[in-house]
C-alpha cells in the first residue's frame, strides 16, 4: 500500500468520482485509505461488502473466515466463482478483491471469531460489519465491539427479508438493546433450513457498506438508533426506532463485563451426537440396508412439497412437519416409524412429535438427505 497521507496518481484516477463530490474529496478519500474495517465472513453479506468498500478505497480490509467454497454458495456469495469450488474462502476472495483493487491492504483471520481471539482481533479496526448467519457469532461480535467502542454494522437476511442497523456507537443502543436474549435453539431456522433470495445479501450489504463509508467520512444519518427492515417481495423499506438501555451509561452496557461462552448462552449444546436422542437415531446407510432386506415400517420425509420435488427417497411418503399433528391419524402407531428432513433437524422434531402422540417406534433418520447423498446415492442431489 502506497503512504496513507496521499494518493498517488494512479490512485486519484480510480478514485476521481469520488474525489469531485464536496461530501467525500481529497480530505474524504484519504479517511478512506486511512481506515481499518474488519469484515466477519466473506459469505451473502461479506461478498458485497468486501467488493464495495474495496472499490471505495478502504485502505485496510481485515476478513475473517475458515470455510471453504461450496457450489450451494454460489447462488449469492458473489465474490466467489465455480473455479474456486473447494478453495478456501480467503483466498478466493483477496483474489478476486487484488484483482478489483491492489492498493487495498487485506489482512487474513483465517479462524473462527471466538472469545479467545475476537477482542485481540478487533482492537486493530476502526469499525466491524457483522456479516455472519448465527446468533451466537452475531452477540460475540457486539460484545467484542461494545467492550473496545468500535461501531458494529449489523445486517441479516432470511428468505425475503433483510434488515440491518448500526450498533455500539458512544450513545447508541447495541445488539442486546434489540435482542436482549436469544431465541431458543432451533426456533429461527438458518438460510441453509429456510432459504434466501440470492439477490437479497446484495441489497442488505450494500446498505452495511454505505454506512461503513458514512461511519469513515462523518457525513450523512447513519442508521444508529434505527432498525432498517426491507421486504424483497413488497419492494418495501420501513424502519424501527431503536432505544438505548437508559440503565446503561455512555459508553457502555450494564450487561457486558467481558467475553462468555457463546455457544452456551444462546443454549446451543457442545456435543449435539451426545444428547439423549442420540440412541433414537438411524443412519441413512442402515436405512437402506433395511429397505433393500424388505423391512416393513412407515419411512416418512416431513420437508415441504417443493423440496420434494427437488429430489427425494423413492420409499418414502411425504407428510409435511406443519402438516403432521392434523395427518397421525394415517400412521398406524403400532408400526415402527423412520421420518426423514433435509438435514434431520425438523425430522427430530416430528420424531417427538410422534412419540409424544403415543408412537412407540420412531427412528429419526440422521443427516438426512444430505447424509443419504453422501453415504448412500449420489444421485439425490444436496440442496
Amino acid at each position: 500500500m502506497t503512504d496513507p497521507n496521499s494518493l498517488s496518481a494512479e490512485e486519484i484516477r480510480r478514485y476521481s468520482r469520488h474525489l469531485i463530490m464536496p461530501e467525500v474529496g481529497m480530505a474524504g478519500q484519504l479517511k478512506l485509505k486511512q481506515a481499518k474495517v474488519l469484515l466477519v465472513g466473506t459469505g451473502g453479506l461479506g461478498s458485497p461488502l468486501a467488493l464495495y468498500l474495496a472499490a471505495a478505497g478502504v485502505g485496510t480490509l481485515g476478513l475473517v473466515d475458515f470455510d471453504v467454497v461450496d457450489d450451494s454458495n454460489l447462488q449469492r456469495q458473489v465474490i466467489h466463482g465455480t473455479r474456486d469450488l473447494g478453495k478456501k474462502k480467503l483466498d478466493s476472495a483477496i483474489e478476486t478483491l487484488t484483482d478489483l483493487n491492489p492498493h487495498v491492504r487485506y489482512v487474513r483471520h483465517d479462524a473462527p471469531l471466538t472469545s479467545e481471539n475476537a477482542l485481540e482481533i478487533v482492537k486493530y479496526y476502526d469499525i466491524v460489519a457483522d456479516g455472519t448467519d448465527n446468533f451466537p457469532t452475531r452477540y460475540l461480535v457486539n460484545d467484542a465491539c461494545v467492550l473496545l467502542g468500535k461501531p458494529n454494522v449489523y445486517g441479516s437476511i432470511f428468505r425475503f427479508e433483510g434488515q440491518a442497523s448500526v450498533f455500539g456507537t458512544e450513545d447508541g443502543p447495541c445488539y442486546r438493546c434489540l435482542y436482549p436474549e436469544p431465541p431458543p435453539p432451533g426456533l429461527v431456522p438458518s438460510c441453509a433450513e429456510g432459504g434466501v433470495l440470492g439477490i437479497l445479501p446484495g441489497v442488505i450489504g450494500l446498505i452495511q457498506a454505505t454506512e461503513v463509508v458514512k461511519l469513515i467520512l462523518g457525513e450523512g444519518e447513519t442508521l444508529k438508533g434505527r432498525l432498517m427492515l426491507y421486504d424483497a417481495l413488497a419492494m418495501k423499506f420501513r424502519e424501527l426506532k431503536l432505544r438505548r438501555d437508559p440503565e446503561c451509561p455512555p459508553g457502555k452496557c450494564s450487561k457486558i463485563k467481558g467475553l462468555i461462552d457463546y455457544q452456551e448462552f444462546c443454549g446451543i449444546p457442545k456435543q449435539a451426537p451426545e444428547s439423549p436422542l442420540a440412541g433414537l437415531e438411524i443412519s441413512p446407510v442402515e436405512v437402506k440396508a433395511r429397505l433393500d432386506r424388505g423391512e416393513r415400517f412407515q419411512f416418512i420425509d416431513v420437508r415441504e412439497v417443493h423440496e420434494h420435488q427437488i429430489c427425494r427417497i423413492g420409499e418414502a411418503r411425504l407428510i409435511p412437519l406443519g402438516e403432521l399433528p392434523k395427518r397421525l391419524a394415517e400412521l398406524d402407531p403400532s408400526e415402527e416409524v423412520v421420518v426423514h428432513c433435509k438435514s434431520g433437524v425438523r425430522s427430530a422434531k416430528a420424531a417427538a412429535l410422534l412419540r409424544e402422540s403415543g408412537f412407540g417406534r420412531v427412528l429419526n433418520m440422521r443427516g438426512g438427505i444430505l447424509e443419504w447423498s453422501d453415504t448412500v446415492d449420489s444421485s439425490v442431489p444436496k440442496y
